[in-house]
């Protein structure tokens, strides 16, 4: 693989994966948009365990304070930052499950077409514009509940469509439910940790087993770079939204979307 590609695999990773506009359908479009090979399921998830790494340093005090709560969870003592990361864990099985059946199957590769992310763009940027119109802003991050957390677990499986997106449809998720947009935006972010962990263990196991050097090598440095274009995504986003509405995302995937769809009926 070319250190142009790689690079621009990274960027698009990097950019999209905290915001709601699907990094995955963005990056299962580059092999259709510039003729290159589609660069395949392990490297995509390479960029994600650099986003991985990204979201963990960002977060590393939330993610210390989930650490902590949860061994205090095996002492028998339940705090509120135990009480988070037990959030965290049940709402990321419903997508651990249906994911791995997905992988498995092989039926994930399916879902990459070009269609399939033209119209599933269209389709969510119309949930994500109704759930932040209708949804108040009366809930913050402290008053997740088992429920609230769980329904916006289940909706993380709809990420696995690319061009859904998974912060589309989990910020989706908990603006209906009336958190707040950075609040939704930071929960969201916070859930994708171990999802995103879960994947790359996952890749990382298929290479090791395929003995693929070459391939180990590129997703490193893929990871790499999409790492520290991640950081700054992170910390853009969530000033955005102490400020403004989801609408311009909506915009761009509605403008993707349909520029998608002439594009593949020219």
């Amino acid at each position: 693989m070319s250190l142009e590609q790689l690079i621009l695999l990274a960027l698009i990773q990097g950019v999209t994966e905290f915001l709601p506009v699907s990094s995955s359908g963005h990056l299962s479009l580059v092999h259709e948009l510039t003729g290159w090979a589609d660069q395949g399921i392990l490297l995509d998830v390479a960029v994600h365990a650099g986003t991985l790494g990204a979201v963990l340093l960002y977060f590393r005090r939330d993610v210390w304070a989930m650490t902590v709560g949860g061994l205090k969870l095996l002492q028998g003592q339940m705090t509120d930052d135990g009480r988070m990361a037990l959030y965290i864990v049940g709402a990321t099985l419903p997508v651990i499950f249906v994911g791995y059946f997905l992988l498995t199957s092989g039926f994930v590769d399916v879902l990459r077409a070009a269609t399939i992310v033209a119209w599933a763009n269209l389709f969510f940027a119309g949930v994500l514009w109704f759930t932040d119109r209708v949804g108040l802003t009366i809930q913050r991050m402290d008053q997740m509940t088992w429920s609230s957390a769980m329904i916006i677990g289940g909706a993380q499986v709809l990420a696995l469509i690319p061009g859904a997106s998974r912060a589309g449809v989990t910020i989706s998720a908990a603006r209906l439910l009336g958190f707040e947009r950075e609040d939704a935006a930071r929960f969201s972010m916070l859930l994708s940790i171990p999802t995103i962990l879960g994947g790359a263990v996952a890749s990382g196991f298929k290479v090791y087993q395929e003995g693929n050097v070459d391939l180990g090598l590129d997703m490193g440095l893929a990871a790499l770079l999409s790492f520290a274009v991640a950081l700054a995504a992170i910390h853009l986003f969530l000033k955005m939204m102490a400020h403004m509405t989801l609408t311009p995302f909506v915009i761009y995937r509605v403008v993707l979307g349909v520029g998608l769809l002439v594009w593949l009926n020219w």
